[in-house]
């Protein structure tokens, strides 16, 4: 029996407006600007630090937002998958920079710990003040766009981080300007970045996983195989890929090998076993090679019954990466 298909390939959420990812790129340009300005004037450099990392939000929105672009367009016949890893490109492209920049904050608080910089703790305050405002719109048009996409939460995470990062350097400015405290700033920048690091090294990880076509980490595969030989028409089911193309893009492949029977009678089998793999376990796009008696003929591999009393080929039951022949 030859292969069988089932495709269904989600597009991106018109729910989600690109319009708010604009808006905040504007403003978060706006701030960088605001925070150099007023980092050159006042001398802190916890508010150029905090340009830098705002800069950087607004480079993250533009990314995002051509990925979402990318991410809709059809599919060719040199993308048949069409371009939905674009945004799973961005979000690992996003995290690392953070990570980058989180560093250097480090690095800087480090040396303010050192050698405290006089600075003008109401100027700091103000400008501070000003790009916290911003962030906090920021991070409120991204935050429920931000649970559907990967990509938007990286871009979402930008925000936030940079939101309680401002929060941090108006805190600092108050005690500069009211106690003199010059080390609370680079103690406030030590601490927030420990959350950025978190939070980015987390979207990250998650981003090379797909990349690297691993599966859904919240899915079995000994369980998804369970379930269809659990149906009497299915001797084995074997030679299992199961990946993921995007963030909510699953896929699998396989062999199921079947009782005797009529062409028409295994199109029905494998309308029931697409619908067990769609409601269940949420797989969209589904593969199966129909194969009759397998094991029989597979006069090298070793068989045994399993417990319908159907012979099995004990063989290698799943692999996430080439086919094994």
């Amino acid at each position: 029996m030859g292969h069988t298909h089932h495709h269904s390939h989600d597009h991106f959420d018109p729910n989600i407006p690109t319009l708010r990812l604009m808006i905040t790129m504007a403003l978060n340009f706006s701030i960088t600007l605001a925070e150099l300005i007023g980092g050159l004037l006042a001398g802190s450099l916890s508010l150029i630090s905090d340009a830098l990392h705002n800069f950087s939000d607004g480079v993250a929105i533009i990314i995002s937002y051509i990925a979402l672009k990318l991410r809709n367009r059809s599919v060719t016949e040199k993308h048949t998958f069409g371009l939905k890893r674009t945004e799973i490109f961005a979000a690992a492209l996003n995290s690392g920079v953070l990570l980058v920049i989180t560093f250097y904050l480090f690095y800087h608080a480090v040396l303010r710990i050192i050698h405290p910089t006089v600075v003008e703790g109401s100027l700091m305050m103000l400008v501070a003040g000003i790009g916290l405002l911003a962030n906090v719109i920021g991070t409120i048009l991204l935050a429920r766009p931000s649970k559907e996409s990967m990509n938007l939460k990286s871009a979402y995470l930008h925000l936030l981080s940079d939101a309680v990062s401002s929060f941090g350097v108006l805190l600092g400015g108050f005690a500069i300007y009211q106690w003199n405290i010059y080390w609370i700033d680079p103690i406030l920048t030590i601490l927030i970045g420990i959350y950025i690091l978190k939070e980015s090294f987390q979207i990250l990880q998650g981003s090379i996983h797909i990349l690297m076509e691993g599966a859904p980490p919240d899915l079995s595969i000994e369980e998804i195989k369970k379930e269809i030989e659990n149906l009497p028409e299915v001797n084995d089911f074997y030679h299992i890929h199961l990946w993921m193309v995007g963030e909510n893009d699953i896929h699998i492949e396989g062999h199921v090998d079947v009782q005797d029977m009529l062409l028409s009678e295994s199109s029905q089998l494998r309308y029931k076993i697409e619908h067990l793999l769609q409601e269940k376990f949420n797989i969209k796009h589904i593969t199966l090679q129909f194969e009759c008696n397998h094991c029989i003929n597979a006069n090298t591999i070793e068989r045994k019954k399993n417990q319908k009393g159907i012979v099995k080929c004990l063989k290698p039951q799943f692999t996430k990466t080439d086919a094994i022949n």
